[in-house]
């Protein structure tokens, strides 16, 4: 068996690894790159590859940074299947044709504004998917529940098992071959932090012979979820009802959006906050959340009993979900009084950089950085402090108060990270870690050797293939 790290080594974004084994090869996540200005370019040369040697496809989870090539996996002539939860299948369909219509109103964008430059770069300037490819590139998706064992293609057998990252999020336990010489090769994906709203927790895992571990907090503890909780609550008191203003939460359409509304809803609840007006701006936030409801046999006890007391609340929690973009722009007037959850959630691309736009040169207003923010993204340099920002090429003087509160990642940070590796009751003969930047990668990688005493770990290198004996 051979693995060939194709994205997400030494970074966050881009996961995607390719596996040759005796009697053919796979892939496991098909990701886009996201932040910086070499993403677009390396999104397009990623696949470059002959796509007949590959199966079948593996997919962890929705999110775009481990699913958004699919359709450009499908459009360059991919024919196979790809396998996932019934609920990343469901998610999917919203997030990538979501995805394709942001790279085709990006292209014309770059078209309207590149004048008469000699090259043009007209390559670059075509939407790396379209809409239509996304569409096509859905009909290869297969659903498969958790915990059952299925045959994904020759010699190679696998199991989906709950990661309580977001809705569908699955750690993967694929054996590869038959007899004594079968290997299992687990990919944890993006692992949950324990205990946190919605989803339930990362299940315990046993046995692997190779183990690609993520470390997106490889290098760190969250904060006390009190704590978190503490701060969220003095943001918003602060700003909603001291300083008149609104606040901004920049936050993933998936995941994070449904999370941050059972947090504000239990401190609600709770009496931690008065009544709040919550505005959700992102039509695929909406979808998504109405998809999280219609799958709430997938929730932890704590959010089936808030969302109870939500539903009978009587306005002491009042949700708005925006749809049109009239109505959207019309928030733009609102000087204050709301919190406004919108995507993405790096501040990179729709409708919160027009929220960005009209509340960070307030004083009154503040922005609350509520997850990981890719080194490149606008996110990223909001929580190192950046003094101005430059958003629809206008320059923008940062006078909002900036929150970064890590606690509500729906990453595992390291103390967790080692306790879900705790659980196996030997050592893997090879383990990666993956999907974490170099400083957070290196950290876990010297905690699994110090604190567990394992063998055989590192961060594997970019586009490297790596021999498993």
């Amino acid at each position: 068996m051979k693995l060939t790290f194709m994205g997400a080594a030494g970074e966050v974004t881009g996961s995607c690894l390719r596996v040759d084994h005796e009697r053919g090869s796979f892939l496991v996540d098909c990701g886009l790159f996201q932040g910086g200005r070499t993403a677009e370019a390396r999104n397009r040369r990623a696949l470059d590859f002959d796509l007949r040697q590959i199966d079948f496809v593996l997919l962890t989870h929705a999110h775009l940074d481990h699913s958004g090539l699919v359709p450009r996996l499908v459009a360059l002539g991919y024919k196979g299947p790809i396998l996932a939860t019934p609920a990343t299948v469901d998610l999917l369909g919203i997030m990538l044709m979501d995805s394709a219509h942001i790279q085709e109103k990006e292209a014309e964008w770059a078209l309207r504004n590149a004048h008469n430059r000699r090259a043009r770069r007209r390559a670059e300037m075509t939407p790396l998917y379209t809409v239509e490819q996304a569409r096509a590139s859905l009909a290869r998706l297969r659903p498969v529940a958790y915990e059952t064992d299925f045959e994904a293609g020759p010699g190679v057998r696998c199991r989906f098992r709950e990661a309580g990252h977001i809705l569908g999020s699955a750690i993967i336990e694929i054996d590869v071959g038959v007899g004594a010489a079968a290997k299992r090769l687990v990919a944890s994906g993006d692992l949950g932090q324990p205990m946190r709203p919605v989803v339930r927790d990362p299940v315990p895992v046993e046995r692997a012979d190779v183990l690609c571990m993520e470390s997106t907090y490889g290098n760190r503890a969250h904060r006390p979820l009190e704590a978190t909780y503490d701060e969220l609550v003095d943001a918003i008191r602060q700003t909603v009802h001291g300083r008149g203003g609104n606040v901004v939460i920049p936050a993933f359409a998936v995941g994070r959006t449904q999370e941050i509304l059972f947090v504000l809803a239990d401190l609600v609840r709770a009496g931690r906050l008065g009544p709040l007006k919550v505005v959700v701006d992102s039509p695929m936030a909406s979808a998504v959340t109405a998809l999280t409801l219609d799958h709430r046999e997938l929730w932890d006890e704590e959010a089936q009993a808030l969302y109870a007391w939500w539903q009978s609340s009587q306005g002491r929690f009042d949700v708005r979900f925006v749809q049109d973009v009239e109505e959207s722009m019309a928030l733009n007037e609102v000087r204050g009084g709301l919190v406004i959850i919108s995507a993405s959630g790096m501040c990179d691309a729709g409708r919160i950089r027009h929220h960005l736009r009209h509340n960070l040169g307030r004083s009154e207003c503040a922005v609350v950085i509520a997850g990981f923010q890719a080194a490149g993204t606008l996110g990223r340099r909001l929580v190192d402090g950046a003094q101005q920002v430059t958003l629809f090429g206008e320059r923008v003087p940062v006078r909002a108060r900036i929150h970064t509160i890590g606690g509500l990642s729906a990453h595992a940070d390291q103390p967790a990270l080692l306790d879900w590796l705790g659980h196996f009751k030997q050592a893997p003969q090879h383990t990666f870690v993956v999907h974490g930047e170099p400083l957070g990668a290196l950290a876990l990688v010297d905690a699994i050797h110090d604190r567990l005493g394992w063998r055989h770990v590192l961060m594997p290198e970019p586009g490297r293939t790596y021999a498993i004996q």
